[in-house]
């Protein structure tokens, strides 16, 4: 599968797309130092621009960082002006995925909205337990709602399956997302939708959230609705737990890139 939304800084400590393993390999990293002391953001011609000591920042592949909003050049400031003694990648997600956008996706968007409908082809809240009784309900209150809204609004029926053996998704269906995503064309709209769409395993809840009709908790909860289930009957797994935080700090970064466009 091809992913253009990887880590694009050209340091190892970014190279893994795992994010517990990004995390310790940034560990061995030395980090470079805060170089800066005054963090802005700013209106400009082409958009809004993040200032470091009144110069420009540029992305790592040395393209103008221009935001289309007001509100997403101040979250990617904030980022900046909250690093302390040394500049923390990991700790700057929305930064990394505002790279990709102008780096990776800007030349190339639909690779990323191939992706997406590739996704919604074999979509997670598609997929249903047979078992237990608990479960299958549970699963049926997180995503029968979704599915409900993608047919209101995309006019888009999906056909759920039991257990994990693939089911075919009527080819209209799947063209209707794509029509969705062909709106939403924007390198920085499409770059969060994407990494929405990856951490959960569904488009649908990364559309659903996008456009507002899913609060982004709930989806959160609703992509984990097994994990859920089993820590609560067999208990949770310390690294699977990191790494579920990690990928909701990721999660998060999208969603506010996605509000900030919205707003």
């Amino acid at each position: 599968m091809r992913d253009l939304l990887n880590d694009l800084e050209s340091g190892s400590h970014l190279s893994d797309p795992d994010p517990i393993r990004r995390a310790q390999n940034q560990m061995r990293q030395n980090l470079p130092k805060r170089f800066y002391k005054a963090v802005k953001h700013t209106e400009i011609q082409e958009g809004f621009s993040v200032l470091l000591d009144g110069k420009s920042v540029r992305t790592p592949g040395r393209a103008p960082l221009v935001l289309p909003s007001r509100e997403a050049a101040a979250l990617v400031a904030g980022e900046f002006d909250a690093q302390r003694d040394v500049i923390d990648p990991v700790s700057m997600p929305v930064l990394r995925l505002v790279n990709s956008a102008i780096d990776g996706v800007a030349p190339d968007p639909e690779a990323v909205i191939e992706d997406v409908v590739r996704f919604s082809g074999s979509d997670l809240i598609c997929y249903r337990a047979g078992e237990p009784a608990g479960l299958v309900a549970r699963q049926a209150q997180a995503w029968d709602p979704v599915l409900d809204w993608a047919c209101a609004a995309l006019s888009a029926r999906f056909i759920l399956a039991e257990g994990v053996v693939h089911v075919e998704q009527p080819r209209e269906s799947v063209a209707a997302v794509r029509r969705w995503l062909d709106d939403r064309r924007d390198p920085f709209r499409l770059a969060a939708i994407h990494v929405m769409t990856t951490l959960t395993g569904s488009a649908l809840l990364a559309l659903a959230v996008e456009a507002g009709a899913l609060d982004p908790a709930e989806a959160w909860a609703a992509a984990h609705v097994d994990e859920s289930w089993n820590a609560e009957h067999w208990g949770d797994d310390a690294e699977a737990v990191a790494r579920q935080a990690a990928r909701r700090r990721d999660f998060d970064a999208a969603v506010a890139l996605a509000q900030a466009m919205a707003d």
